[in-house]
């Protein structure tokens, strides 16, 4: 008689015995990645309380030099200055960005690949570059360098940020509301006034938020189109790590922009995230 058929039965090779579970790569990669990233500065912010000058020894906690940063007039008027060219910068962007944005997502004309490539070609210029032709155009045109002049180099690159996201928010618009609006008596303007715009507000106003961070933390735009008297805080920090080194002073203005940029990065997904779930 034939003996019956067995089936065999799958059972775990000793090489998938052996083999490390991939949960505890995932979590050794996971810490090494992390502590690579913000291992600096978990140690710039630990010294910045350090009550010694000197980054090698820990002699005990203060808030001495935090208090030093507020009362130090020089960085104060850089941060004015930043402040000024980033507020300046995001506003006229705001604008030029959200109009381009829908120009090129709603409307066709000779040349638009080519206007689309040109106005986010700035994401992709080194800034180096960005720098030495904004400072060339100005000597051609003879144009004193001065706060304006920075304003006018930041809005180059803060315009093409702006229209990035607010292009991202717009896909996912239905453009038959527009045509809705307009089928039921709402000229172009009413229309992109009080149907299109609030529904782009999310992403202009994420887009703002990035665009403010670059401009703040931008130096090398700001270096080559800086005039006398229109120091950044990019710039004064650079001027004061050439002329003394690091100093505990910087490290808790670090960490205060350290806090202040992630907030603000924080605030901006949220309201990407906000006009997402809409």
């Amino acid at each position: 008689m034939n003996s019956p058929i067995k089936t065999p039965v799958n059972t775990p090779t000793n090489t998938a015995i052996n083999a490390p579970p991939l949960k505890r790569w995932q979590t050794w990669y996971t810490v090494l990645a992390f502590g690579y990233m913000y291992l600096p500065i978990a140690v710039l912010t630990i010294f910045s309380f350090n009550q010694s000058p000197s980054p090698s020894q820990w002699t005990g906690f203060t808030l001495d030099w935090y208090s030093k940063f507020l009362q130090n007039p020089i960085l104060l008027a850089a941060l004015k200055n930043s402040l000024s060219v980033a507020l300046a910068s995001v506003s006229v962007s705001a604008v030029l960005g959200t109009l381009t944005a829908v120009g090129l997502a709603r409307y066709y004309f000779p040349g638009k690949s080519l206007y689309r490539g040109a106005t986010y070609l700035p994401l992709i210029v080194p800034d180096i570059a960005i720098a030495v032709a904004t400072l060339v155009f100005f000597a051609a045109i003879k144009l004193p360098l001065s706060l304006g002049t920075i304003v006018v180099a930041h809005i180059v690159f803060c315009l093409a940020y702006v229209a990035v996201v607010v292009s991202s928010r717009l896909a996912n618009i239905d453009p038959q509301l527009e045509e809705a609006a307009l089928d039921l008596g709402a000229t172009p303007t009413q229309a992109f006034l009080r149907v299109l715009l609030p529904q782009l507000l999310p992403g202009i106003l994420s887009g703002c938020l990035l665009a403010f961070i670059l401009s703040m933390d931008d130096f090398v735009i700001a270096y080559f189109t800086a005039g006398v008297g229109s120091t950044t805080l990019p710039i004064a920090i650079f001027s004061s790590l050439r002329s003394g080194g690091v100093t505990p002073e910087l490290n808790a203005l670090s960490v205060l922009l350290i806090i202040a940029s992630a907030s603000i990065a924080v605030i901006a997904e949220a309201v990407k995230n906000w006009g997402n779930h809409e």
